[in-house]
C-alpha cells in the first residue's frame, strides 16, 4: 500500500491538484479532469463493462438531465431535498432583459427572472431508465436487465475530493421477481468483491442505508437497514478511518415500480434493484493505494485495467 494512504482528505485532493489529474474550478466538489484521470475512469468503466458482458442487458446512455416529470414520480425531493437540484432558465422578454441586468446582487441580480424548466439533474444513472422501461408496457417473462451511465449531481459541496457534486455513475437495473432480484443484488455483490481484489483494493461490504431527509427520513433508514435492502463496499479513499462507499447493491422492493407503472409478464406490480459504481470513487482509490502515476503501478495491475 501506498505511503499515499496516510494523507489527510485536503491533503490528497491537495496532490491530486497539484500534480494536474483534477483541475480546480474554485468550487468545493467541481473539478475537471486530466487526461490521466480520464484514461483510469475509462479503464475502470471498461472493466465493469467486461464483468456484465454476459449479460445480456440492454444498454441506456443519459445526459446529466433528466425530465422533470420523471424526477418528481421518484419521490426523490420528499427524500432527499438537500442533494436535489433544478435547472432553471430566462423565459422573459427584451424588457424583461434589460430589468433583470439592472438588478442589484440584493435583488438577485440576473438570476432574479430565472424560472424552472422541465428538466433536473440527474441524482442517480438509474432514474432516467424508470420512466423509459415503464412506457413500453408488461416486462418480459423473465423480466428486464439495463446497464445504464451517466454524469450524476448531488449538491453536496465538499474539500474531499471523493465526494464531488458531478460524478460518473454505472449502473445495473434489474426488473423481475423478488428472488430475481435477492440473486441479482448477491451476484453483483460477489463480482464487485472480486474486482475490488483484483485492483489491489482492500473492500468490504456493510449494510447501509440512504441519506434521507428529516425525522421521518430516520423512520426510513431504520426500515431500509432492518430488511437489508441495501448494501455498500467501502474502501478507503480519501480518510483511512472512514471509507467511502465505492459500489451500491440495493433492492427497491417495489417503490419504483409503483411510482412509474411497471409492470411484470402478469401485470403485476414488479420489483426493481440496481447495482452502481462510482466511477471517479474508484480511480481516486485506486491512486491512494497504488501512487499517483498509473504507469509506474505493478504489471498485474495494469493488465486487470488495460487488458
Amino acid at each position: 500500500m501506498s505511503a499515499a494512504v496516510t494523507l489527510r482528505p485536503q491533503d490528497f485532493r491537495a496532490e491530486l491538484l497539484a500534480r494536474g489529474l483534477l483541475i480546480p474550478t474554485g468550487v468545493d466538489g467541481l473539478y475537471g479532469r486530466s487526461e490521466t484521470f480520464e484514461g483510469l475512469v475509462a479503464a475502470v468503466d471498461a472493466l465493469i463493462g467486461r464483468l456484465a458482458a454476459g449479460d445480456g442487458a440492454e444498454i441506456m446512455r443519459f445526459p446529466p438531465v433528466m425530465t422533470r416529470q420523471g424526477f418528481e414520480a421518484s419521490g426523490y425531493f420528499r427524500n432527499f431535498p438537500q442533494l436535489s437540484a433544478t435547472i432553471h432558465c430566462f423565459c422573459g422578454d427584451d424588457r424583461e432583459h434589460r430589468r433583470v441586468l439592472s438588478c442589484t446582487a440584493e435583488e438577485g441580480g440576473w438570476t432574479a427572472a430565472q424560472a424552472p424548466t422541465d428538466i433536473v439533474m440527474t441524482p442517480a444513472s438509474c432514474y432516467p431508465v424508470y420512466p423509459v422501461v415503464a412506457a413500453r408496457g408488461r416486462l418480459p417473462e423473465d423480466g428486464w436487465l439495463v446497464d445504464s451511465s451517466s454524469y450524476c449531481f448531488r449538491r453536496e459541496p465538499s474539500v474531499d475530493p471523493a465526494r464531488m457534486q458531478m460524478f460518473r455513475q454505472r449502473e445495473q437495473v434489474c426488473f423481475g421477481s423478488p428472488e430475481g432480484i435477492r440473486a441479482f443484488q448477491a451476484r453483483w455483490m460477489q463480482r464487485a468483491m472480486d474486482m475490488f481484489a483484483s485492483l489491489g483494493l482492500p473492500a468490504a461490504t456493510d449494510l447501509a442505508n440512504d441519506p434521507f431527509f428529516g425525522r421521518p427520513g430516520e423512520l426510513m433508514a431504520t426500515g431500509q437497514r432492518s430488511q437489508r435492502l441495501k448494501f455498500e463496499i467501502l474502501v478507503p479513499v480519501s480518510d483511512p478511518g472512514r471509507p467511502s462507499a465505492c459500489g451500491s447493491f440495493n433492492y427497491h422492493v417495489q417503490h419504483f415500480a409503483q411510482a412509474y407503472g411497471i409492470q411484470d409478464a402478469a401485470g403485476e406490480v414488479a420489483h426493481t434493484g440496481c447495482a452502481g459504481f462510482g466511477l471517479e470513487r474508484i480511480a481516486l482509490a485506486l491512486l491512494r493505494h497504488h501512487g499517483f502515476v498509473p504507469a509506474d503501478w505493478s504489471a498485474a495491475l495494469r493488465r486487470v485495467l488495460w487488458p
